[in-house]
């Protein structure tokens, strides 16, 4: 199965409006890489990390994370900031959506748009969306079939 994606559209208004953007899901080991390295700067931190986090899994992960994030130094997330920024690439022309390239500094025009990319970057690797409707479906309901890709407009939560 393909790595998941999630193309976003920034429908705020601002310098970046209306700009494209797709992400990817990182592979299997990189994305535990991550987790743990997340999981390792909260502990130092002094964040309590629980001894069976690793059988939450992403949502887990998740939950810790955003309950303890104000708690990690700048210097154990930066390089988390930055690998979450590599997911991301910026679809330069939206008529033709099939070419994407590595984004650079002058592709953001509005920190808020960062902001926003990196949250959709990790609610595309934790899936709460698939986690919610698990929790909140009944039993005999089957999964609905869902494609790889998705896409998101971002607004502004005003």
């Amino acid at each position: 199965m393909a790595r998941k994606e999630l193309t976003v559209i920034i429908d705020v208004d601002g310098r970046d409006k209306d700009k494209v953007f797709k992400i990817r899901e990182m592979p299997a080991i990189q994305a535990e890489r991550w987790a743990t390295r997340l999981l390792l700067g909260l502990a130092k931190s002094g964040v309590e990390v629980p001894d069976d986090i690793q059988n939450a899994g992403m949502a887990g992960v998740a939950s810790l994370a955003m309950r303890a994030i104000g708690g990690i130094d700048f210097t154990d997330a930066e390089p988390l900031l930055a690998e979450m920024m590599d997911c991301i690439t910026i679809i330069p022309d939206p008529s033709n959506p099939s070419i994407a390239r590595p984004w650079i500094e002058e592709d953001f025009e509005e920190v808020a748009t960062i902001f926003k990319l990196r949250k959709e970057v990790f609610n595309l690797h934790v899936n709460f969306s698939t986690l919610a409707a698990r929790l909140t479906s009944a039993p005999a309901t089957a999964p609905a079939a869902s494609s790889n890709t998705k896409t998101s407009r971002v607004r502004s939560a005003r």
